[in-house]
């Protein structure tokens, strides 16, 4: 439940369009929910505007589908991550009102709920490769969950910098820009030159020898000298799109 939700219950209550009893029990699981395999937070969405999302790599389709029944009972987005595609198919034999996205490795649900925004503040997505390219999708997927408009600018690492130049005029006119880079990791410090808004870099796992599982991209960008420049973990896009949303939210 979000803030938008609380308040329109609320007013119900208020205008005598809901009973207590009715008001009592939609309040039921606003805390929490127990189930066998995991202990929900339903409060999550009102305390910080972000609503729980299911880490799915290490869980069951059973655990994936118990989890998710009981979040697509509650009026807000449904996001779960890293889902592989056997899973995905079993989940949605399951549930089939959930949406997999193949590519960002997530399912989603509850586009009802997602929240209104300002369409006129929107996100920039950039990776260096196209290999980075599934983690940008998971934020790209997370932050339209969330309300947000994004665009994309895709393959324009470093080894080329004719390719990000081209798009100054963009990142000069975004409110906030996500970068997915992995190799050495320099693309997040190029743009973060290039622009006034903060930039969130996300190292990716692409890379061989001594780039091998994202660590030189990590160390790169958290070494950078360009200011306005945070970074998120190694392949984190729903980290990072989260952390987008939250600078969005104060844009808004």
């Amino acid at each position: 439940m979000n803030q938008q939700n609380l308040r329109d219950l609320l007013q119900s209550l208020q205008a005598g369009n809901l009973d207590i009893d009715a008001a009592i029990s939609s309040l039921r699981h606003l805390q929490g929910e127990s189930l066998p395999s995991a202990q929900l937070d339903h409060h999550r969405c009102l305390r910080t505007g972000i609503p729980e999302a299911v880490f799915g790599e290490s869980k069951t389709d059973l655990q994936i589908i118990e989890i998710l029944t009981a979040q697509l009972k509650q009026p807000q987005p449904v996001l779960a991550t890293r889902i592989s595609a056997e899973k995905a198919e079993t989940v949605c034999v399951a549930l089939p009102e959930l949406t997999w996205h193949r590519e960002a490795g997530m399912l989603t649900g509850n586009d009802q709920h997602i929240p209104s925004r300002n369409k006129n503040i929107t996100a920039v997505l950039v990776t260096a490769g196209t290999s980075d390219k599934p983690v940008a999708e998971e934020a790209r997927v997370t932050l339209k969950s969330l309300g947000w408009n994004s665009s994309s600018i895709y393959d324009s690492g470093v080894a080329g910098l004719h390719r990000i130049l081209a798009h100054q005029q963009a990142l000069q006119e975004a409110k906030v820009i996500i970068v997915v880079a992995g190799m050495e990791g320099a693309l997040p410090s190029v743009v973060a030159g290039m622009t006034p808004a903060p930039v969130i870099g996300i190292p990716t796992s692409v890379g061989y020898g001594t780039g091998k599982g994202g660590f030189s991209a990590l160390l790169g960008m958290l070494n950078t000298c360009a200011p306005g420049l945070a970074v998120v973990n190694i392949d984190n896009g729903f980290g990072g799109a989260c952390m987008a949303s939250a600078i969005l939210r104060n844009s808004e």
